[in-house]
């Protein structure tokens, strides 16, 4: 039996940088940062003070009972509002769809951490009995998944994976893989993540992963640069509408792009840190083109991974020569971090629906910040400058703890 072809024919996002397409993808283009002072609480007492915060969020029109939305956290709501932009732009008429075989694949890297911080307090300020019986619900990771489900009366297959900052990128992978084998016809797939509270901050910055770049955070985010101290948190969500390519041309869909491979490994070396040289990048990398039925030389554009950390960045452009040889040379590169923040669980998300955009616009994202290149990271990440090329095949790169 032939395999099934899958394709992307909506997008959604919810980010620091816009919360339409069009804003969000100009202001990229333009090198514009979204990382700003904290305002969500006061970071005086913190040693990072800054992330890529979205600012002035008011959830309840993206709900078809406002009321609800005061009922999910943050996250979930960032998730939410993704789905009914995505929703928007594909132009889907759920009606016409059998909804037992289009399912949700939402994922969070650590899910409703504002409600579960929330909750803490009350219980032990005020006791048991003030608790909100939606504390629970608040803070499970699934629960993204569960409200889209419920918001469009899905019924299909539904899951949230929950791989730190690998999150979106499996949540995709895994939707491309059920469909493909027959599964399912369309998924909502992305992440979501709202940690900018003083629970999130103060444990990335216990473990010396952020950035302490406090007097100029909007050059905090500057990966592959020699001067790198850490990442930048970053918030919001993105979600794509997937689909089986015979389904999506009949009812005369716009095609932003096929998906036609994934990887998904593990190191088995650290908690935290990367395996030596990218080791379990590289095979990642080389399952998925292998899947994909691609060469190296195949691919134009990789969205990288990089955080901004020391040693990531250096072991992701390791598992990039590893894997591309000569052609990495040729490769055009980027970490759109530099502007977005790290959006944890939401990032591979985001990062998809920007391979996209270059796929359709031929134009290559830049790295901003990179100032100073490291010497170890030695590839092209078209530094501070968009530039134009065609696009045929891109890659996204996502690593967690």
């Amino acid at each position: 039996m032939s395999q099934r072809r899958v394709v992307i024919t909506g997008i959604g996002v919810i980010t620091s940088l816009g919360f339409d397409l069009e804003t969000f993808w100009k202001n990229l283009l333009t090198g514009v940062s979204g990382v700003s002072r904290i305002e969500a609480f006061d970071p005086t007492a913190f040693d990072c003070q800054f992330a890529a915060e979205i600012k002035n969020w008011e959830p309840a029109p993206y709900f078809k009972e406002p009321k609800n939305a005061k009922r999910n956290d943050r996250y979930c709501q960032f998730a939410v509002a993704a789905a009914k932009k995505c929703v928007e732009d594909s132009g889907i008429n759920f009606d016409n769809f059998d909804r037992t075989r289009f399912g949700v694949y939402v994922g969070s890297g650590v899910g409703g951490l504002t409600s579960l911080e929330e909750g803490y307090r009350v219980l032990h300020t005020k006791g048991p009995g003030r608790m909100s019986p939606f504390v629970i619900p608040m803070l499970i990771s699934n629960m993204g998944t569960g409200v889209i489900g419920i918001e469009y009366g899905l019924q299909g297959p539904s899951f949230a994976a929950v791989s730190a900052c690998a999150t979106g990128n499996h949540s995709i992978g895994e939707a491309f893989l059920s469909i493909r084998r027959g599964d399912a016809d369309a998924f909502l797939a992305g992440g979501a993540e709202a940690a900018i509270n003083g629970l999130g901050i103060g444990g990335f910055a216990a473990m010396r992963a952020l950035s302490t770049r406090n007097d100029a955070p909007q050059k905090a985010s500057r990966p592959f640069d020699k001067d790198r101290d850490g990442f930048v948190m970053g918030e919001g969500a993105c979600v794509v509408l997937m689909e089986e390519l015979g389904q999506a041309q009949k009812r005369g869909a716009k095609i932003y792009a096929e998906i036609v491979g994934y990887g998904n490994t593990t190191d088995a070396h650290h908690i935290t840190l990367p395996a030596p040289e990218g080791a379990g990048a590289a095979r990642c990398l080389r399952n998925a083109l292998a899947l994909a039925g691609l060469n190296t030389t195949d691919v134009d554009y990789i969205n990288a991974h990089g955080t901004s950390t020391p040693q990531g960045d250096i072991c992701e452009t390791q598992a990039i020569k590893s894997v591309f040889g000569d052609h990495a040379r040729k490769l055009s590169v980027s970490s759109t971090k530099s502007m977005t923040g790290h959006l944890l669980g939401a990032a591979g998300a985001l990062e998809t629906a920007i391979c996209l955009k270059t796929i359709q616009t031929g134009i290559i994202p830049p790295t901003i910040n990179l100032e100073n290149q490291d010497p170890a990271c030695n590839l092209d990440y078209t530094a501070n400058t968009p530039r134009e090329r065609e696009v045929n095949v891109a890659v996204n790169d996502s690593f967690g703890f």
